[in-house]
């Protein structure tokens, strides 16, 4: 198998989603500058993301949407119809001025590496996990899918069945709501009960293709390590699938101000390290994180792991 290659862009470090808003911060661009710092990045495995297409996008998002999302970059502004029936410019989903090729960025890198992963192989792409976009609406600060549009990739490519394992503090509802009932697709998600979207109680199944844990206040890492070790590889092992996906969302650590879930860098790269066997194919995604420094040090040490470094080594 190749060694691990990241994906990255340089649309995130001066874009954010407005002076007080959660993602006012930097991440991506925060996280591959540690790469760098530390070291570990190599020119030679490293891709600039491209913009998906009105096409890609429209495999899961209504091109009314789309066309609405796109609008909204160019004028910066959302008429009260588009703002009632998309949720833009409302909720958390601010109309700023990247609001079509940020996301979409995200969106271009997860099918670029789905495009890299029709041969066995791992790629970590910190930009995508924007796991709460609907087909038609804003959602939780995600204006595209794009964990659905990399699964949809691997699908429409034959690749099945496809692994999905979703680490954020907040539910993977519009990931396990798009494979409702397919059975090529198994979604799983450790969350913070009570915690929007208030949704992924525990015990729901989500068509028979779902499985979550909705994880108490205080959630550690040795509990994490216990549902990886008990519940996810297993899982995994009897799926045997042809592809994992793994949304890493930053927000479960203890310190960030988002959530109450108390897990340390460690326990992450730990369960990433413990999940990449599972199949062939592997996409390390982003998601969650609002403290810039603590989601710097999860996502590039991540890469670390994938790269067979020990982000713990001086």
């Amino acid at each position: 198998m190749r060694r691990p290659i990241l994906i990255g862009s340089e649309i995130y470090r001066h874009s954010i989603y407005g002076a007080k808003h959660p993602l006012s911060i930097p991440r991506v661009s925060t996280a591959l500058d540690l790469i760098r710092a530390m070291g570990w990045h190599d020119p030679g495995r490293y891709v600039e993301g491209p913009v998906a297409t009105l096409e890609q996008l429209s495999r899961f998002h209504d091109p009314a949407y789309v066309r609405a999302v796109q609008e909204a970059e160019a004028t910066r502004h959302v008429s009260d119809e588009v703002r009632d029936r998309h949720n833009i410019g409302r909720n958390g989903n601010p109309v700023f001025a990247e609001i079509f090729s940020r996301p979409a960025t995200a969106c271009g890198s997860t099918l670029k590496a789905i495009e890299l992963l029709h041969e066995p192989g791992v790629v970590h792409s910190p930009a995508g996990g924007t796991h709460h976009g609907r087909p038609d609406r804003a959602s939780g600060f995600c204006y595209f899918n794009d964990p659905v549009l990399g699964i949809l990739a691997l699908l429409d490519a034959g690749i099945a069945p496809v692994y999905y394992v979703d680490l954020d503090a907040h539910h993977g509802d519009g990931v396990e709501d798009a494979f409702h009932g397919d059975g090529r697709v198994l979604t799983v998600s450790v969350h913070e009960a009570g915690r929007w979207p208030n949704t992924g109680m525990r015990g729901e199944r989500g068509g028979g293709n779902a499985r979550n844990f909705a994880v108490a206040p205080g959630f550690n890492d040795s509990e994490l390590g216990a549902i990886v070790e008990r519940a996810l590889v297993p899982l995994g092992e009897r799926l045997r699938p042809a592809a994992l996906v793994i949304q890493c969302g930053a927000d479960g650590l203890a310190d960030d101000p988002q959530s109450k879930l108390e897990l340390s860098n460690g326990a992450i790269w730990s369960a990433v390290e413990k999940l990449v066997h599972l199949a062939p194919r592997v996409l390390v995604l982003g998601g969650g994180g609002y403290n810039p420094w603590s989601v710097a040090r999860c996502w590039a040490g991540i890469w670390a792991v994938l790269d067979g470094r020990d982000p713990r080594a001086p």
